[in-house]
């Protein structure tokens, strides 16, 4: 199995540099809104920044006890939120890496974590059906979304932040609002469990995919 991240020049189609100090599979990598940092993160348990520019290692984040879901940069770039099978969701301070700055619990396997467009909210989602909102200001929690029958993979903000989607193995995908916490909207269609869900930049049509073959597009609530 290849444990690898590489960055390739899209000009000349050649690799510039192989990532190559995870121990296991790397599923999750997102870049910083400059371009000059990555973050993955692996199965091994890990997260890890790396220069673009030269493919050095920067940091090592190695306080999550079991395997990563996701890992992403906030806007701003100066934070991350990392998520992991371990239940937690664990926020980072880049000028300040010698541990998380905190630390959520969850009483399920956090599936993926994000920051809204302007990093000011974080969600989750759990296997469990839940889904959550974060203020990042107060490192705090808002809201508990309940209402999926089974495990939520997927949470996506819309580019306003005045929404969340989220998509689950009961076929269903649910649009809840930020400040409320309520769910606004329920998608049903698809015939099988739903891995994936997006907003278009206006939030005003959602896209959903389903291991039943089909994706569709659906009509937002969004006001």
């Amino acid at each position: 199995m290849d444990h690898t991240a590489i960055i390739w020049d899209l000009e000349t189609d050649k690799k510039l540099y192989e990532l190559d100090e995870h121990q296991a599979e790397v599923i999750s990598i997102s870049y910083n809104s400059d371009g000059d940092k990555i973050l993955t993160g692996s199965f091994d348990d890990t997260a890890k920044i790396w220069d673009t520019y030269n493919g050095e290692l920067l940091f090592d984040l190695k306080e999550h006890e079991s395997e990563i879901s996701s890992c992403q940069f906030n806007f701003g770039g100066n934070m991350i939120v990392t998520s992991s099978i371990d239940k937690k969701c664990k926020i980072w301070d880049l000028r300040n890496m010698s541990k998380s700055l905190k630390t959520f619990e969850h009483e399920g396997e956090v599936m993926e974590a994000c920051f809204n467009l302007i990093g000011s909210k974080m969600a989750s989602c759990t296997n469990d059906g839940k889904a959550y909102i974060y203020d990042i200001k107060t490192l705090t929690e808002e809201h508990v979304l309940e209402g999926h029958e089974s495990e939520v993979s997927k949470i996506v903000f819309d580019s306003r932040g005045n929404n969340v989607l989220t998509a689950s193995a009961d076929k269903t995908c649910r649009l809840w609002d930020v400040e409320t916490g309520k769910c606004k909207q329920i998608l049903e269609g698809h015939n099988d469990e739903i891995f994936s869900c997006a907003f278009n930049y206006d939030g005003d049509f959602i896209i959903s995919a389903s291991k039943d073959n089909s994706c569709k597009i659906w009509s937002s609530k969004n006001n």
